[in-house]
């Protein structure tokens, strides 16, 4: 493994001094470089260009140029990834384009543990069809049981938020396959993460989001991924302008793009495109293989340090690496007031409820050092309780 990932790469991003930064997994830092090119799409390309830009600066094309960035990074082709919007709303497409592949079928797939918006989009989706649809959400050790010919979809995400849990991938979706379900993986907690072969599985659709591992910033565009075999075939619930073939023909009636394309839907964010772009560029060279063993050597040390030094807390992810993503989750009776001392104290995790304490993984501006220190601040809170004080009991509407 290169030695150097963590190492090098920090000096790419802007972490606050005096601050250890655990929360990668729910928002990835600043990379040097994005607020400049930030400054520069308002000025220079905005500002000075107005609205030439969509030719002049390559607007136009940046949601598909940023599509393949992040193509490279989840092994899919390029061409078949297409950027902008929410991951909601690119769950709640990719959901209606499968159901559509299997009309015969009422019963959609998940499980418990999935991330809440996405059930919620499922849900909205069926009230809103009113055919018989049904969500079934097993517990996320049941699902490969659960996967039966009743079944038009399996729409699972890989890594579970909660306590970063990883589904096999390969094994679902060859399950998924064998009776004839269609599959959808929510890669929020993968992309950047985890080494990822979206191609390779065979699965129909994934989604994914570019503001955590990816460092695209807050309400960075979120991503969707269409098999290229497929594509031509796929009807758009929601058949956006972007979407159209040919946008500027002014047509009256909408004929999808002969792409993934035909998933977008408004105006794309140029703005925070622009940063992402800008934040992608600290991708450029890194091994996804390398990153990962990166990742599973900061967790297992940060793991065996806290189990040490903190006998309250208590492993709440899957001890083999293997099994889980690149976080590590602590259970804790108290867990919202201690994380909020930690981050009093300068080591920034988060809160899930009911009793989760996260802690992210993000080899490209971590390094051992920091877990240690992370771990050492830790101990301090929890042996001398500092989680008690009055004012970190208040819990904020972010957690």
């Amino acid at each position: 493994m290169t030695m150097g990932v963590s190492l090098t790469r920090k000096e790419l991003f802007d972490v606050p001094e005096g601050v250890i930064y655990l929360d990668g997994n729910s928002l990835g830092v600043l990379p040097k470089g994005a607020a400049e090119r930030a400054q520069k799409t308002i000025t220079e390309e905005w500002g000075a260009q107005l609205i030439r830009a969509w030719n002049s600066a390559g607007w136009m094309a940046l949601p598909q140029v940023v599509g393949d960035q992040i193509a490279g990074l989840i092994g899919a082709p390029a061409g078949s990834v297409a950027t902008g919007d929410t991951l909601s709303i690119k769950v709640y497409q990719a959901l209606a384009a499968a159901l559509t592949m299997r009309p015969e079928r009422k019963v959609i797939l998940s499980d418990n543990g999935n991330f809440p918006s996405d059930l919620y989009m499922a849900e909205g989706l069926i009230k809103t069809l009113d055919q018989g649809y049904a969500l079934r959400t097993p517990a996320p050790e049941e699902v490969m049981d659960a996967i039966t010919e009743e079944v038009a979809v399996v729409m699972l995400t890989q890594v579970d938020y909660r306590s970063g849990r990883m589904h096999d991938m390969a094994a679902i979706t060859k399950r998924a396959h064998e009776v004839g379900a269609v599959m959808i993986w929510d890669l929020a907690h993968s992309a950047g993460a985890v080494p990822v072969d979206i191609a390779a599985s065979g699965a129909e659709f994934a989604v994914g989001c570019s503001y955590k591992y990816l460092n695209g910033g807050p309400g960075a565009p979120a991503f969707i991924y269409v098999r290229p075999d497929i594509v031509d075939s796929i009807a758009p619930a929601l058949s956006g302008w972007l979407g159209h073939d040919a946008p500027f023909a002014m047509e009256l009636n909408y004929r999808p793009a002969n792409a993934t394309e035909r998933m977008r839907v408004g105006t794309p964010p140029i703005l925070q495109l622009a940063v992402l772009q800008e934040a992608l560029k600290a991708w450029e060279g890194v091994d996804m293989a390398d990153l990962r063993a990166a990742s599973v050597r900061l967790s297992e040390l940060f793991i065996s340090e806290v189990e040490a030094r903190c006998p309250e807390l208590t492993l709440a992810s899957p001890r083999e690496a293997a099994l889980r993503g690149s976080q590590v989750s602590f259970a804790f009776e108290h867990g919202y007031p201690a994380m909020q001392a930690l981050i009093d104290h300068g080591v920034i995790g988060d809160f899930r409820a009911p009793n989760i304490m996260r802690f992210g993984f993000t080899p490209l501006y971590l390094d051992e050092a920091d877990i240690i220190a992370a771990a050492e601040v830790l101990e301090d809170v929890m042996s001398n309780q500092l989680w008690k004080n009055e004012k970190y009991q208040t819990r904020s509407r972010v957690t």
